[in-house]
């Protein structure tokens, strides 16, 4: 097929400009001056809309175990939501827990995701256990399955904690083959002898999971991983799911010494916080809990983090979308907030919760474009081929309206979950169409697209380094 996208401001790298964009297939052709494409093709008029490259949530976790259940959305339920608010990619965690096998765990979400994909989708791998095998399967993994990002935790012991020793390892192994390490920074070790007095004082609602993980163990364990970076010659090191304001300044000191450290942030972290949320009346604050947690609006997390996205000290919005419903999943902690399923449901609201601050003064045009987009496809060795609108790259493809209005609630969102963690939301923007490898699979808030059509891609290396 071959189209035309004509009437619409192109946003990119270099900034917003009029242009008309030719989809010849599955890819972008050309770039033209408004009225100068070809006349004898079909046009899609984007008139008084933005065009811009669809969105890459380079972290979420579709159907992934936790706490005696699952992730409430599937490839298919997560992936066709994901559609309908502009993400054409994603970047789930195929997982290896402590004595599992690195390839068996590679193998098992391939089956989850093959053929079940609305959309593209690439894989992370959580090394839940750093030893030889593992070490030797991430250079297999990064040679040949395209897969050069590889996720550690400094928290949850006795399921993913890896100790200071293993984290160096992986980095140094990841120094040598050019991966990116990714790191989920708590001190869970700490954090457990937390949970466990507050249990013991009878401490028992969901406010309490965000008051037993505090931000300073957020902000030592970013510091101690930035370090552990340093020793491994300055191994690239991206923190996941940043949440607090110390722990951002320590990813900011390391990026102004010039060193390959870089984080993301998610709309939780910018719209919703421990009092408001996950200290609502009863068992309600279930619904937001998540690692890392929201913080306190009486201290300046959300004002820092809108600052890191705009001095880029924080790289990339991701969701850490990982969803489960409040009925018999969340109430699974009835009474012991730390048996509550951790995870927020948000891959279909990003692109707008981010336009939102475009809005509001907080982000530029071309900074709402680079942190859904650029960045994680440069970030995660998907660039170009996704996350611009240029020549030869994918044509996915977002017609963004900015007179259109988009209200968040369980009763429209297509997340597989039985709320929404930002009910009655207004954001002052809408998605319009879009177009995931040249087809268009949501036009006028109809969906057009189907299960099987998300392709698998392998992965280079981050072209994002310093």
């Amino acid at each position: 097929m071959t189209l035309l996208i004509t009437g619409g401001t192109v946003i990119g790298p270099t900034g917003a400009a009029p242009a008309d964009v030719l989809v010849e297939g599955e890819k972008i052709a050309a770039i033209h001056t408004p009225g100068a494409g070809p006349a004898d093709t079909e046009t899609m008029d984007a008139t008084g809309k933005y065009v811009i490259p669809g969105g890459i949530d380079a972290h979420t976790h579709m159907e992934l175990p936790f706490g005696g259940t699952f992730a409430s959305d599937t490839f298919d339920t997560g992936t066709r939501a994901a559609a309908f608010g502009g993400t054409t990619t994603i970047i789930d965690f195929a997982v290896q827990r402590t004595g599992e096998v690195v390839r068996d765990g590679l193998a098992a979400w391939h089956a989850k995701a093959g053929g079940n994909c609305h959309v593209d989708y690439a894989f992370h791998m959580i090394l839940g256990g750093v030893d030889d095998d593992s070490l030797k399967a991430m250079d297999q993994l990064v040679a040949d399955e395209g897969i050069t990002s590889f996720k550690l935790f400094m928290a949850y012991p006795g399921v993913f904690y890896s100790d200071d020793g293993q984290i160096l390892r992986a980095m140094q192994r990841a120094r040598d083959n050019g991966a990116m390490i990714m790191m989920h920074a708590e001190n869970g070790i700490a954090i457990d002898v937390l949970v466990r007095q507050a249990l013991a004082r009878g401490e028992t609602d969901p406010i309490h999971h965000g008051l037993t993980r505090p931000e300073a163990l957020e902000a030592e364990a970013t510091h101690r991983a930035i370090m552990l970076a340093e020793v491994a010659q300055d191994c690239p090191l991206y923190i996941v799911h940043l949440s607090a304001s110390r722990a951002l300044a320590q990813v900011a000191a390391a990026r102004d010494a010039g060193r390959n450290v870089f984080a993301e942030t998610c709309p939780q972290y910018l719209y919703l916080t421990l009092e408001d949320q996950l200290g609502a009346p009863g068992f309600e604050g279930a619904k937001w809990v998540c690692s890392t947690p929201l913080r306190s609006k009486h201290e300046s997390h959300q004002r820092d983090l809108w600052q890191g996205l705009r001095t880029n000290d924080l790289a990339v919005v991701s969701t850490d979308h990982c969803p489960f419903c409040f009925k018999d999943q969340k109430e699974l902690g009835v009474g012991d907030f730390s048996r509550i399923p951790n995870g927020i449901g948000g891959v279909e609201h990003r692109v707008d919760l981010l336009y939102q601050g475009v809005v509001d003064g907080k982000l530029s045009l071309q900074r709402w474009v680079e942190t859904i987009a650029t960045t994680p496809a440069r970030m995660f060795g998907l660039y170009p081929r996704k996350g611009v609108i240029a020549p030869g790259s994918d044509a996915d493809i977002v017609v963004y309206d900015p007179s259109g209005r988009t209200r968040i609630s369980v009763e429209t969102h297509h997340m597989n979950m039985d709320h929404s963690a930002y009910e009655g939301y207004e954001i002052a923007g809408k998605v319009d169409t879009v177009m995931s490898r040249g087809e268009v699979i949501v036009s006028g808030g109809a969906y057009h697209g189907r299960a099987g059509r998300g392709k698998y891609l392998p992965r280079g290396l981050s072209s994002y380094l310093v």
